[in-house]
Protein backbone atom coordinates (compact mmCIF):
# COMPACT_ATOMS: atom_id res chain seq x y z
CA UNK A 1 0.00 0.00 0.00
CA UNK A 2 1.46 3.65 -0.82
CA UNK A 3 1.88 5.73 2.21
CA UNK A 4 0.11 9.54 2.56
CA UNK A 5 3.90 10.43 2.01
CA UNK A 6 4.66 8.90 -1.09
CA UNK A 7 0.84 9.60 -2.94
CA UNK A 8 1.46 13.52 -1.42
CA UNK A 9 5.45 13.77 -3.29
CA UNK A 10 3.86 11.82 -6.64
CA UNK A 11 0.63 15.27 -6.24
CA UNK A 12 3.50 17.73 -5.54
CA UNK A 13 5.91 17.01 -7.66
CA UNK A 14 3.31 16.32 -10.47
CA UNK A 15 2.10 20.06 -9.92
CA UNK A 16 5.27 21.44 -9.91
CA UNK A 17 6.71 20.87 -13.15
CA UNK A 18 5.06 20.38 -16.96
CA UNK A 19 7.50 17.43 -17.80
CA UNK A 20 6.12 15.08 -15.93
CA UNK A 21 2.63 16.23 -16.83
CA UNK A 22 3.68 15.89 -20.17
CA UNK A 23 5.55 12.34 -19.97
CA UNK A 24 1.99 11.35 -18.54
CA UNK A 25 0.51 12.26 -21.00
CA UNK A 26 2.21 11.06 -23.73
CA UNK A 27 2.07 7.45 -22.11
CA UNK A 28 -1.40 7.49 -21.46
CA UNK A 29 -2.14 8.79 -25.42
CA UNK A 30 0.36 5.50 -26.08
CA UNK A 31 -1.29 3.10 -23.97
CA UNK A 32 -4.77 3.92 -25.03
CA UNK A 33 -4.06 3.92 -28.64
CA UNK A 34 -1.97 0.83 -28.05
CA UNK A 35 -4.73 -1.15 -25.93
CA UNK A 36 -7.80 -0.15 -28.53
CA UNK A 37 -5.71 -0.12 -31.63
CA UNK A 38 -8.40 -1.98 -33.53
CA UNK A 39 -10.63 0.64 -33.04
CA UNK A 40 -8.18 3.85 -33.70
CA UNK A 41 -6.37 1.88 -36.79
CA UNK A 42 -8.44 3.36 -39.82
CA UNK A 43 -7.62 0.13 -42.00
CA UNK A 44 -6.15 -3.22 -41.53
CA UNK A 45 -2.54 -2.58 -40.78
CA UNK A 46 -1.54 -5.89 -43.19
CA UNK A 47 -3.66 -5.05 -46.52
CA UNK A 48 -1.80 -3.51 -48.87
CA UNK A 49 -2.87 -2.26 -52.08
CA UNK A 50 -3.62 1.24 -51.23
CA UNK A 51 -2.12 3.13 -53.75
CA UNK A 52 -2.77 6.96 -55.21
CA UNK A 53 -4.59 7.09 -58.80
CA UNK A 54 -1.56 7.53 -60.56
CA UNK A 55 0.65 4.67 -58.68
CA UNK A 56 2.20 5.76 -56.38
CA UNK A 57 1.80 5.53 -52.58
CA UNK A 58 -0.24 8.64 -50.59
CA UNK A 59 1.91 11.46 -49.11
CA UNK A 60 0.33 12.31 -45.91
CA UNK A 61 -2.14 15.28 -45.71
CA UNK A 62 -0.83 18.45 -46.78
CA UNK A 63 1.64 17.02 -48.48
CA UNK A 64 2.52 16.59 -52.21
CA UNK A 65 5.12 14.81 -53.96
CA UNK A 66 6.46 14.60 -57.27
CA UNK A 67 6.67 11.01 -58.87
CA UNK A 68 7.75 9.20 -62.01
CA UNK A 69 5.49 7.06 -63.45
CA UNK A 70 4.70 4.98 -67.02
CA UNK A 71 2.22 5.76 -68.84
CA UNK A 72 1.64 4.40 -71.99
CA UNK A 73 5.54 3.12 -71.88
CA UNK A 74 6.65 6.74 -71.64
CA UNK A 75 8.66 7.82 -68.35
CA UNK A 76 6.24 11.18 -66.97
CA UNK A 77 6.15 13.28 -63.57
CA UNK A 78 3.49 13.43 -62.35
CA UNK A 79 2.21 15.52 -58.74
CA UNK A 80 0.99 12.81 -56.36
CA UNK A 81 -1.53 14.52 -53.48
CA UNK A 82 -2.92 13.43 -50.03
CA UNK A 83 -6.28 11.24 -49.46
CA UNK A 84 -8.39 11.78 -46.20
CA UNK A 85 -8.33 8.06 -46.36
CA UNK A 86 -5.00 7.93 -45.68
CA UNK A 87 -4.07 11.01 -43.16
CA UNK A 88 -0.33 9.83 -42.54
CA UNK A 89 -0.05 8.53 -46.48
CA UNK A 90 0.46 4.96 -47.15
CA UNK A 91 4.23 3.31 -47.37
CA UNK A 92 5.95 1.60 -50.51
CA UNK A 93 3.31 -1.47 -50.64
CA UNK A 94 0.48 0.42 -50.04
CA UNK A 95 0.15 -0.05 -46.68
CA UNK A 96 -1.68 2.54 -44.15
CA UNK A 97 1.37 4.21 -42.53
CA UNK A 98 -1.39 5.51 -39.68
CA UNK A 99 -2.66 2.12 -39.02
CA UNK A 100 0.67 0.38 -38.78
CA UNK A 101 1.83 3.46 -36.57
CA UNK A 102 -1.01 2.37 -34.13
CA UNK A 103 0.07 -1.58 -34.08
CA UNK A 104 3.31 -0.92 -34.12
CA UNK A 105 3.01 1.16 -30.91
CA UNK A 106 0.95 -2.17 -29.27
CA UNK A 107 4.01 -4.28 -29.92
CA UNK A 108 6.33 -2.16 -29.11
CA UNK A 109 4.14 -1.70 -25.53
CA UNK A 110 3.70 -5.43 -24.85
CA UNK A 111 7.58 -6.40 -25.90
CA UNK A 112 8.70 -3.55 -23.73
CA UNK A 113 6.45 -4.41 -20.28
CA UNK A 114 6.49 -8.31 -20.89
CA UNK A 115 10.35 -8.13 -20.66
CA UNK A 116 11.10 -5.39 -18.19
CA UNK A 117 8.73 -7.93 -15.66
CA UNK A 118 10.78 -10.43 -16.72
CA UNK A 119 14.07 -8.86 -16.01
CA UNK A 120 12.27 -7.64 -12.57
CA UNK A 121 11.57 -11.18 -11.84
CA UNK A 122 14.87 -12.11 -12.64
CA UNK A 123 17.41 -9.31 -11.72
CA UNK A 124 15.80 -8.45 -8.15
CA UNK A 125 15.78 -11.91 -6.12
CA UNK A 126 19.55 -12.78 -8.00
CA UNK A 127 20.33 -8.82 -6.20
CA UNK A 128 19.02 -9.46 -3.00
CA UNK A 129 20.04 -12.70 -2.35
CA UNK A 130 23.79 -11.86 -2.91
CA UNK A 131 24.04 -8.48 -1.29
CA UNK A 132 21.98 -10.39 1.66
CA UNK A 133 24.15 -13.53 1.70
CA UNK A 134 27.44 -11.71 0.49
CA UNK A 135 30.50 -14.25 0.08
CA UNK A 136 31.44 -16.41 -2.22
CA UNK A 137 27.77 -16.48 -3.16
CA UNK A 138 27.47 -12.87 -4.28
CA UNK A 139 31.27 -13.33 -6.23
CA UNK A 140 29.84 -16.24 -8.38
CA UNK A 141 26.69 -13.96 -8.87
CA UNK A 142 28.03 -10.87 -9.52
CA UNK A 143 30.61 -11.90 -11.55
CA UNK A 144 28.20 -13.64 -13.84
CA UNK A 145 26.19 -10.85 -14.71
CA UNK A 146 30.01 -8.21 -14.78
CA UNK A 147 29.98 -11.11 -17.80
CA UNK A 148 27.09 -10.19 -19.56
CA UNK A 149 27.78 -6.35 -18.81
CA UNK A 150 31.03 -6.78 -20.52
CA UNK A 151 29.15 -6.75 -24.09
CA UNK A 152 27.07 -4.49 -25.66
CA UNK A 153 22.97 -4.88 -25.43
CA UNK A 154 22.74 -5.05 -29.23
CA UNK A 155 25.75 -7.39 -29.40
CA UNK A 156 24.82 -9.46 -26.91
CA UNK A 157 20.90 -9.55 -27.91
CA UNK A 158 22.19 -10.97 -31.82
CA UNK A 159 24.05 -13.66 -29.70
CA UNK A 160 21.41 -14.67 -28.20
CA UNK A 161 18.50 -14.03 -31.14
CA UNK A 162 20.99 -16.92 -32.60
CA UNK A 163 20.45 -19.53 -29.88
CA UNK A 164 16.30 -18.83 -29.61
CA UNK A 165 15.83 -18.43 -33.31
CA UNK A 166 12.75 -16.20 -33.72
CA UNK A 167 9.85 -17.13 -32.40
CA UNK A 168 6.20 -15.03 -32.72
CA UNK A 169 3.39 -15.72 -30.22
CA UNK A 170 0.20 -14.69 -31.56
CA UNK A 171 -2.39 -13.48 -28.56
CA UNK A 172 -5.61 -13.61 -29.40
CA UNK A 173 -7.21 -10.05 -30.03
CA UNK A 174 -10.10 -9.99 -27.63
CA UNK A 175 -12.02 -7.38 -30.04
CA UNK A 176 -11.75 -8.86 -33.04
CA UNK A 177 -12.60 -12.03 -31.34
CA UNK A 178 -15.84 -10.56 -29.94
CA UNK A 179 -16.98 -9.51 -33.13
CA UNK A 180 -16.43 -5.54 -31.87
CA UNK A 181 -13.60 -5.14 -34.34
CA UNK A 182 -13.98 -8.08 -37.33
CA UNK A 183 -11.85 -6.40 -40.10
CA UNK A 184 -9.36 -6.11 -37.92
CA UNK A 185 -6.19 -8.94 -37.97
CA UNK A 186 -7.15 -11.66 -35.44
CA UNK A 187 -4.24 -11.98 -32.95
CA UNK A 188 -1.66 -9.67 -31.69
CA UNK A 189 1.55 -10.66 -32.58
CA UNK A 190 4.41 -10.76 -30.01
CA UNK A 191 8.00 -11.13 -30.66
CA UNK A 192 8.63 -13.98 -27.68
CA UNK A 193 12.38 -14.37 -28.59
CA UNK A 194 12.90 -11.01 -28.49
CA UNK A 195 11.14 -10.42 -25.52
CA UNK A 196 12.91 -13.26 -23.68
CA UNK A 197 16.28 -11.95 -25.17
CA UNK A 198 15.52 -8.46 -24.25
CA UNK A 199 14.75 -9.71 -20.31
CA UNK A 200 18.38 -11.77 -20.33
CA UNK A 201 19.99 -8.63 -21.18
CA UNK A 202 18.77 -6.08 -19.24
CA UNK A 203 18.18 -8.20 -15.71
CA UNK A 204 21.84 -7.46 -14.90
CA UNK A 205 20.91 -4.20 -14.12
CA UNK A 206 18.14 -4.92 -11.69
CA UNK A 207 20.58 -7.69 -9.98
CA UNK A 208 23.15 -4.89 -9.71
CA UNK A 209 20.86 -1.64 -7.97
CA UNK A 210 18.85 -4.38 -5.86
CA UNK A 211 22.49 -5.94 -5.06
CA UNK A 212 23.38 -2.38 -3.64
CA UNK A 213 20.36 -1.80 -1.69
CA UNK A 214 20.64 -5.29 -0.15
CA UNK A 215 24.54 -4.52 0.91
CA UNK A 216 23.59 -1.33 2.95
CA UNK A 217 20.10 -2.58 4.48
CA UNK A 218 21.47 -5.52 5.55
CA UNK A 219 23.50 -3.87 8.52
CA UNK A 220 20.02 -2.23 9.74
CA UNK A 221 19.29 -2.01 13.02
CA UNK A 222 15.87 -3.63 12.46
CA UNK A 223 17.48 -6.36 9.86
CA UNK A 224 19.40 -7.49 13.27
CA UNK A 225 16.77 -7.65 15.63
CA UNK A 226 14.87 -9.72 13.09
CA UNK A 227 17.94 -11.88 12.99
CA UNK A 228 17.75 -11.86 16.97
CA UNK A 229 14.18 -13.34 17.22
CA UNK A 230 14.68 -16.09 14.82
CA UNK A 231 13.21 -14.93 11.51
CA UNK A 232 14.45 -16.77 8.46
CA UNK A 233 16.40 -15.17 6.14
CA UNK A 234 13.80 -15.05 3.30
CA UNK A 235 11.33 -13.65 5.18
CA UNK A 236 13.42 -10.99 6.19
CA UNK A 237 14.63 -10.31 2.39
CA UNK A 238 11.33 -10.17 1.31
CA UNK A 239 9.11 -8.40 4.21
CA UNK A 240 12.06 -5.98 5.07
CA UNK A 241 14.83 -5.83 2.56
CA UNK A 242 12.77 -5.92 -0.83
CA UNK A 243 10.20 -3.20 0.30
CA UNK A 244 13.05 -0.99 1.46
CA UNK A 245 14.62 -1.25 -2.17
CA UNK A 246 11.53 -0.67 -4.26
CA UNK A 247 12.09 3.06 -5.27
CA UNK A 248 15.17 2.69 -6.94
CA UNK A 249 14.38 -0.36 -8.87
CA UNK A 250 10.76 1.81 -9.77
CA UNK A 251 12.95 3.77 -11.30
CA UNK A 252 15.32 1.92 -12.93
CA UNK A 253 12.38 -0.08 -14.68
CA UNK A 254 11.47 3.01 -16.03
CA UNK A 255 14.48 3.79 -17.65
CA UNK A 256 15.18 0.15 -18.67
CA UNK A 257 11.48 -0.28 -20.47
CA UNK A 258 12.98 2.42 -22.88
CA UNK A 259 16.22 0.93 -23.58
CA UNK A 260 14.00 -2.25 -24.32
CA UNK A 261 12.13 -0.67 -26.62
CA UNK A 262 14.64 0.54 -28.11
CA UNK A 263 16.51 -2.11 -28.72
CA UNK A 264 13.47 -4.54 -30.23
CA UNK A 265 13.03 -1.16 -32.24
CA UNK A 266 17.18 -2.28 -33.34
CA UNK A 267 16.46 -5.84 -33.63
CA UNK A 268 13.23 -5.59 -35.70
CA UNK A 269 15.17 -2.69 -38.09
CA UNK A 270 17.90 -5.73 -38.36
CA UNK A 271 15.15 -8.36 -39.30
CA UNK A 272 14.81 -10.51 -35.96
CA UNK A 273 11.84 -9.17 -34.35
CA UNK A 274 9.50 -12.13 -36.02
CA UNK A 275 6.58 -9.59 -37.06
CA UNK A 276 6.56 -7.20 -39.68
CA UNK A 277 4.24 -4.52 -37.29
CA UNK A 278 7.00 -3.06 -35.40
CA UNK A 279 8.23 0.77 -35.78
CA UNK A 280 11.61 -0.47 -36.44
CA UNK A 281 10.47 -2.59 -39.13
CA UNK A 282 8.99 0.08 -40.70
CA UNK A 283 11.74 2.47 -40.37
CA UNK A 284 14.15 -0.01 -42.30
CA UNK A 285 11.41 -0.46 -44.70
CA UNK A 286 11.37 3.08 -45.63
CA UNK A 287 15.40 4.18 -45.07
CA UNK A 288 16.05 3.74 -49.32
CA UNK A 289 13.14 6.49 -49.68
CA UNK A 290 13.80 9.16 -47.27
CA UNK A 291 14.19 11.39 -50.00
CA UNK A 292 11.19 10.99 -52.13
CA UNK A 293 9.16 9.50 -49.48
CA UNK A 294 10.49 10.29 -45.79
CA UNK A 295 7.30 9.98 -44.00
CA UNK A 296 7.66 5.52 -44.36
CA UNK A 297 10.17 6.15 -41.98
CA UNK A 298 9.78 9.55 -40.21
CA UNK A 299 6.21 8.40 -38.71
CA UNK A 300 7.63 5.18 -36.88
CA UNK A 301 10.70 7.05 -35.77
CA UNK A 302 8.67 9.81 -34.42
CA UNK A 303 6.86 7.08 -32.44
CA UNK A 304 10.26 5.22 -30.75
CA UNK A 305 11.37 9.53 -29.91
CA UNK A 306 7.74 10.34 -28.10
CA UNK A 307 7.83 6.77 -26.13
CA UNK A 308 11.13 7.31 -24.78
CA UNK A 309 11.07 10.86 -23.99
CA UNK A 310 8.13 9.98 -22.37
CA UNK A 311 9.31 7.20 -20.13
CA UNK A 312 12.47 9.04 -19.26
CA UNK A 313 10.74 11.88 -17.56
CA UNK A 314 7.78 9.95 -16.19
CA UNK A 315 11.34 7.93 -14.93
CA UNK A 316 12.75 11.60 -13.76
CA UNK A 317 8.97 12.44 -11.89
CA UNK A 318 9.43 8.81 -9.66
CA UNK A 319 12.71 9.35 -8.64
CA UNK A 320 11.98 12.81 -7.91
CA UNK A 321 8.91 11.81 -5.76
CA UNK A 322 10.05 8.41 -3.60
CA UNK A 323 13.78 9.49 -2.85
CA UNK A 324 13.65 11.30 0.26
CA UNK A 325 17.29 12.35 -0.21
CA UNK A 326 16.23 14.64 -3.36
CA UNK A 327 16.23 18.21 -2.06
CA UNK A 328 13.84 21.00 -3.57
CA UNK A 329 16.46 22.68 -5.32
CA UNK A 330 17.96 19.48 -7.06
CA UNK A 331 14.25 19.23 -8.23
CA UNK A 332 14.73 22.46 -9.90
CA UNK A 333 11.80 23.87 -7.55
Amino acid sequence: MMSKRVRSNLRDTLSESFLPKLGLFLLIVMFIMAMFAPFIATHDPTSTGYYSPEGPPYPPLGYEYTATVSIDGERTEVMVTSSSEHILGTNNVGQDVFSRFVYGARVSMVVGLSATIIALLIGVPVGLVAGYFGGRLDDVLMRAADIMLAFPALVLALAMIGIFRETTVNIPDPFVYAGIAPDMPETIPLPGSVTIVAALVIWVWFARVARGEALSLRTQEYVKSSKSVGMSDARIIFKHILPNSLTPIIVLATIQLAVIILLEASLAYLGFSGTTLSWGFEIERGQDLLRRRPWISVVPGIGIMLFVIAVNLLGDWLRDALDPNISQSERGV
